[in-house]
């Protein structure tokens, strides 16, 4: 897919808009992080593809969610975590197992992985690490015959089998592609933070008198992926303090909104007040109607990103 770029303005040079991409600055996944996660998902991979149960039986292995549109957000000192998502696509010889069968399957494929905590979750398998890093890993069927590699990731609670147990419908690699290409790079944004890091890099390493090591390019691709990313911050700050129960709005719907909400050439503060409205009218919408936010994913009708938040209209 070709993605145009384009000019686009300096979230920096207008000093309200300043303030927006400061914080969103703080919040960047830094090089040398983006880098040891990029190693990590490759050391997971070689991993299992070197297992006994899964030799020859991974078909593809991909990132998913924020990793993979470049939106993650790390805020080093408070709520430090941050996590890379990951379908490992399956062989069809393995969707006999069952949902559970195949997730308990992945967890132990993975138990003497050398991490702090491997957990197996209700979607996915989790690697904690010692740095507050995590590593969600879903198994996924792919719907051979389909576009753009719609799948089916398992779903089970556990511990035994049970009625509730299923497949769900995902298409997380065509909402990555139509993120893209509705989130051009605009260069003047790239080009700012670039600079915003360079000089934090030299101050830096002139206090520490020591080299640098080299890393890999610090990207910030357009105004929509860093309005995107100041939601995402919000959303953690309010959800932590409140202490509210049940999940919060999860990344991928946040995302939608922002790819929905994309015009390259805005200012920061009008990427950020576009995406807010467009969420807040669709939620007012729904609860006029008596009904709870209901979003799917545009490259496959089946693919529901509100399936389990909002648990109700409250």
């Amino acid at each position: 897919m070709n993605i145009r770029a384009f000019t686009g303005i300096d979230p920096f040079h207008d000093w309200a808009d300043a303030i927006l991409a400061q914080i969103a600055f703080n919040i960047q996944l830094p090089p040398s992080l983006h880098a040891k996660a990029v190693s990590r998902y490759e050391a997971v991979r070689r991993h299992l593809e070197a297992t006994t149960f899964f030799a020859d039986g991974i078909e593809h292995f991909y990132p998913q969610g924020s990793m993979a549109i470049d939106a993650t957000i790390s805020t080093r000192g408070t709520d430090d975590e941050y996590d890379i998502d990951i379908i490992a696509q399956l062989a069809a010889k393995y969707r006999q197992l069952g949902p559970l069968g195949v997730l308990k399957a992945l967890e132990a494929a993975l138990a003497d992985y050398p991490v702090q905590t491997v957990i197996r979750q209700t979607r996915c398998v989790t690697l904690i690490y010692g740095d507050r890093m995590h590593l969600d890993i879903s198994a996924a069927f792919r719907e051979h015959g389909t576009q753009e590699r719609r799948s089916h990731i398992m779903h089970a609670k556990g511990p035994n089998r049970s009625s509730e147990d299923c497949e769900v419908p995902t298409n997380a690699y065509g909402f990555v592609e139509l993120y893209k290409a509705r989130t051009p790079v605009e260069t003047a944004v790239s080009d700012a933070f670039r600079r915003r890091w360079n000089d934090h890099d030299r101050l830096r390493a002139d206090a520490d008198v020591d080299d640098v090591p080299n890393q890999t390019p610090f990207v910030v691709k357009n105004m929509a992926t860093l309005a995107l990313q100041l939601v995402k911050r919000y959303r953690n700050i309010t959800h932590d303090r409140k202490r509210r129960a049940g999940r919060m709005a999860p990344s991928i719907l946040l995302a939608d909104y922002a790819s929905r909400s994309s015009r390259p050439g805005r200012t920061l503060s009008d990427a950020l007040i576009s995406l807010c409205n467009l969420l807040i009218a669709d939620i007012r919408r729904a609860s006029m109607l008596g009904r709870t936010l209901s979003v799917f994913n545009a490259t496959w009708d089946q693919d529901e990103f509100t399936d389990r938040w909002p648990e109700s209209i409250e």
